[in-house]
């Protein structure tokens, strides 16, 4: 879709969505925390994707009177998909976490990472849900996806720049419903369960009844 493309940095970044079918031939084979849902041969999950320079650019929280400082354009765009992630699940309801990841978690392509992790009450402990990282030119060089110099950069010389490469994702279908289930379920006074609460932003989307078996739905 993009390998061999040379793109004028006005259009940049250039976003993508996208949704796909994944597949993982070791489902369940890592233990019993892995079991059911958590880690299935086939999932659904709409993945984020972004091309943007790795040019220099003003921080966009600096508002001081201090020497500028700056960022790599992509090193924002990282920031743009996190806040994206973070309003999409705090829209959710759900309690989760972001972790900045260390050198030793990353991947080959990866200059640097953010997982988010839900909380899951039936394993007892978080859950991975999503992740965005920022690969700058590693994937850009291999796809020969490039951009011309920026135009208000006189003594821009040179080779034509790669670009940066950025992926994460929005929604692990699967893992998502863990957590909607298991931080939604009501317990009355026992082990009986009382109701289903789910967000209420997703009752448009709803296509079943008032109950999810033979358990109430709540919408809040």
């Amino acid at each position: 879709m993009h390998a061999q493309a040379l793109y004028n940095p006005q259009t940049l970044p250039l976003r993508t969505v996208a949704l796909g079918h994944a597949f993982r031939a070791e489902a369940g084979a890592r233990g019993k925390d892995t079991r059911g849902l958590y880690r299935v041969h086939q999932f659904t999950k709409v993945e984020l994707f972004s091309i943007t320079t790795g040019e220099s650019v003003k921080r966009t929280d600096d508002h001081t009177t201090l020497p500028t400082k700056t960022d790599k354009a992509s090193d924002q765009e990282l920031e743009y998909l996190r806040e994206l992630q973070i309003e999409l699940y705090a829209g959710l309801g759900i309690p989760f976490r972001v972790l900045d990841m260390p050198s030793e978690e990353l991947g080959a392509s990866a200059h640097r990472k953010y997982d988010i992790e839900a909380w899951m009450p039936g394993r007892g402990a978080w859950g991975e849900i999503s992740s965005a990282s920022n690969c700058t030119d590693y994937q850009a060089r291999r796809l020969h996806i490039r951009h011309r110099h920026l135009h208000n950069d006189p003594s821009a010389t040179g080779p034509v720049p790669y670009a940066h490469t950025l992926n994460g994702t929005a929604a692990a279908v699967p893992r998502l419903i863990i957590a909607l289930i298991e931080n939604g379920v009501r317990f009355k006074q026992g082990s009986d369960v009382e109701c289903l609460v789910l967000p209420l932003v997703l009752r448009k989307y709803w296509v079943g009844g008032d109950k999810f078996g033979q358990v109430e739905i709540r919408w809040e």
